[in-house]
């Protein structure tokens, strides 16, 4: 079990609806990721309390709700935070730079606190988990070693048949990676009350020339964003997707494919 060393307290806008929210990190005994949202309810950070996968993953209960968690959830996954209170003045988690860097920053400047007799963890499936639809698929495979290979095949020439591999090596390329969507799809989603907090600084825009509305951050930044939501996901089977030991396989996914799977991981996974 890990937890902060000290309260963090972050506030910024929600990239949806784009209120002004303050959200507070709370170290914890728990041993669990919990949401205390308006003082109405707590839950879990766990697929059992996954509301909507729509446009961003919606965590709750039938009296609160908690939005865009996903890219708090791989920022814990990569401080290795697994214990933790996260209390938020509005329902949505503030979008900050579109990417998991600025709460890992935070994170880690706080520190984390594991007990000096508890050892790392690990854990594989003991039989292959998959989703496949069509052009779609996730696959989870028993291995020795943690491997995760995300492809997509995007309208857009520089993101046609890619795929980006996860290596420890490049974790902060990952990390630092912001969320994106197709620039003439922006207004469409904003008439429909939705991506009113998007800007320039959070959010990576694609053009129909192939280009983009602002300068990536790396090679392939999209794509290790897919990678970043994956991670986030994969968390909420309760287990940090990072001590996996499996192959994870991504083929054009998304939030709704992710958390199928790791529902199907929940009961699959054993300590190693």
């Amino acid at each position: 079990m890990t937890t902060i060393k000290k309260e963090i307290k972050i506030t910024g806008n929600g990239l949806m609806k784009n209120k002004h929210c303050e959200l507070t990190l709370v170290p914890s005994k728990s041993g669990k990721i919990r949401y205390f949202v308006k003082d109405k309810d707590s839950f879990v950070a766990d697929t059992d309390n996954v509301l909507s996968t729509d446009h961003c993953v919606v965590l709750g209960t039938r009296k609160v709700r908690a939005m865009l968690t996903e890219h708090l959830s791989a920022a814990l996954a990569f401080c290795r935070v697994d214990s933790v209170d996260i209390y938020m003045s509005e329902e949505e988690v503030p979008i900050l730079d579109g990417s998991s860097l600025e709460w890992v920053k935070a994170i880690k400047e706080a520190g984390t606190d594991k007990p000096f007799f508890e050892k790392e963890k690990f854990y594989t499936v003991k039989e292959p988990v998959y989703y496949i639809n069509g052009k779609t698929s996730l696959v989870v495979l028993p291995s020795d070693n943690l491997f995760i290979s995300y492809a997509v095949n995007y309208d857009h020439s520089d993101l046609t048949r890619r795929f980006v591999n996860y290596n420890p090596r490049n974790k902060y390329e990952i990390i630092e990676a912001r969320t994106f969507g197709f620039y003439k799809d922006l207004k469409k989603f904003q008439m429909l009350g939705f991506a009113q907090g998007v800007t320039r600084d959070n959010t990576v825009g694609l053009t129909d020339d192939g280009g983009y509305t602002t300068e990536l951050r790396s090679q392939n930044e999209p794509i290790k964003h897919k990678l970043l939501d994956l991670i986030g996901d994969l968390y909420l089977t309760g287990v940090n997707p990072l001590n996996f030991r499996c192959q994870i396989l991504a083929k054009e996914a998304g939030h709704a494919v992710h958390v199928k799977v790791a529902k199907m991981l929940k009961d699959k996974l054993i300590e190693i």
